[in-house]
């Protein structure tokens, strides 16, 4: 079955996640993608893991292989002009150049967009930032937490009064390879339609406001952003969350409460309040919104989660609700499993590994997770000769050069 994005031939030159995520995505979808790492040292994502002290030998490094599967490696010196040369001859034949060093980085080392578009005037060359390509902090760095606490998120979540709040799993990083991957896969379509090559631009900032995108646009158009707001005085008691009897969560989310409140009184066997004139629209319910929180939770904490689900699942009243999961509890949910948004790949090293799958589904051209993320330099001469169809003495001078 054919991949959307095979025969695209992507050269990756990125590091940690924001830059290596992207292309992994476009690696999903077939496309050949090429990653050049620093001779001797790789990208430093290889290492994170084995910092903290975990074997790497016994245990996938799951940071670098949730970030580079699908990748082919390669070793260059870019500090020598002959690894220069190298990648100048590859970007000949490529489709698509991702990089997510700090600004002026890349045109000192002659990698800039301009040098690249002058052997290919068809390259895509998609630059990942923390702060835009413009403006006065567009060369600072960034990394995942800083792309938190600049958009603004980390005073979107949590109740009033809490200090800032991070967030776990790298959010910015993964939310700014998500929309540079966009830019790529947008940029390769123009290019399909219009015949011209382009630079792509995507930050930790411009990713981030766009993920808040709703509640900016109310900033914007109203004049104020969504509030933070307290679980226990929320103004529409039935889009909130509640403990079970067995300390396990459950979220309703009823944006239309009046419809479902009789029924769902019913549920909680408390059908006096139905009938009761306090509680009977959405806006009275609203002015005694801790009030009716508590009864709410007073009823949800008498049975465990099990029980209230099947309740809400066998009633009549068709509530939208789910479960609270954390991600401990992803790798196990019927649907994540269901949907395939858990694969399984067979780990060079590690044999049959569980890996996160795609997030999108083609029904004629599916992507798929096919391998695990490569040895340092590992392709380096399969690259050079299938690529570029040098001969093997080349490659070795190279090597003596320890241009490769």
């Amino acid at each position: 079955m054919p991949q959307p994005l095979e025969g695209l031939l992507v050269l990756d030159w990125t590091i940690w996640q924001q830059g290596p995520v992207c292309s992994a995505m476009l690696a999903d979808m077939g496309a050949r993608v090429i990653k050049i790492e620093q001779r001797g040292a790789g990208d430093p994502g290889r290492y994170l893991v084995g910092a903290g002290g975990a074997d790497t030998s016994a245990k996938p490094n799951w940071y670098f292989e949730a970030n580079n599967r699908n990748k082919e490696s390669i070793t260059v010196d870019l500090k020598k002009p002959e690894g220069v040369a190298v990648i100048h001859a590859l970007a000949e034949k490529a489709d698509v150049f991702v990089q997510n060093f700090r600004k002026g980085v890349a045109g000192r080392l002659g990698l800039d967009y301009q040098t690249l578009k002058d052997r290919n005037s068809k390259i895509i060359y998609a630059s990942a930032t923390g702060y835009g390509p413009e403006g006065p902090e567009s060369a600072e760095p960034s990394f995942d937490h800083l792309g938190l606490a600049r958009s603004g998120i980390m005073n979107a979540a949590g109740e009033p009064g809490m200090p800032p709040l991070g967030v776990a799993g790298g959010i910015a990083d993964q939310m700014g390879a998500v929309m540079m991957a966009y830019g790529v896969m947008t940029a390769l379509l123009a290019r399909e339609r219009h015949g011209m090559g382009q630079e792509v631009h995507a930050s930790h900032l411009g990713s981030m406001a766009f993920l808040q995108g709703l509640s900016l646009s109310m900033k914007l158009m109203a004049g104020f952003a969504m509030p933070r707001s307290f679980r226990a005085k929320a103004g529409n008691p039935l889009w909130n969350h509640y403990r079970c009897g067995d300390d396990q969560w459950i979220a309703l989310a009823m944006l239309q409460p009046d419809r479902y409140w009789a029924d769902f009184t019913r549920v909680i066997e408390r059908p006096e309040l139905a009938e009761d004139p306090r509680y009977a629209t959405m806006a009275e319910r609203g002015t005694r919104a801790e009030e009716v929180v508590a009864m709410i939770d007073d009823a949800f904490a008498s049975r465990p989660r099990g029980e209230w689900v099947k309740r809400l699942n066998e009633d009549p009243g068709d509530y939208i609700f789910t479960i609270v999961n954390s991600v401990d509890d992803l790798p196990t949910d019927p649907q994540v499993v269901a949907n395939g948004y858990i694969t399984e790949v067979d780990h060079a090293q590690h044999g049959p590994t569980p890996m996160v799958g795609l997030p999108v589904g083609l029904s004629e051209t599916p992507g798929s997770v096919r391998s695990g993320a490569p040895e340092l330099g590992q392709h380096t001469e399969v690259v050079l000769m299938d690529v570029l169809g040098w001969e093997w003495d080349q490659i070795e001078k190279l090597r003596a050069q320890e241009a490769i």
